[in-house]
């Protein structure tokens, strides 16, 4: 799951806020949302934010896997594993 914890902390540390992301930048209210409830973002709006905050992508976001995509994940592998046997 990818994480925008980072972002924002990224966000205070610079003193940008989400209301001069949207009005002084541009930047979409939608795309701060998803962010904000955890949702996908495109990469072409992980390299604007890097423009404006002046930082690397870690420093937006981070991928921490969950248990629910651990397991399914381990499913997936066994039924590969199993495809190739044959």
């Amino acid at each position: 799951m990818i994480n925008y914890e980072n972002c924002w902390k990224t966000m205070a540390e610079r003193g940008i806020t989400k209301y001069a992301l949207i009005y002084h930048y541009g930047m979409s209210s939608n795309t701060l949302r998803r962010m904000s409830h955890g949702e996908s973002i495109t990469t072409s709006t992980v390299n604007e934010l890097c423009l404006i905050l002046h930082c690397r992508p870690e420093d937006i976001l981070s991928f921490e896997v969950t248990e629910e995509e651990d397991t399914y994940q381990k499913q997936r592998e066994l039924e590969i594993a199993e495809k190739k046997k044959k």
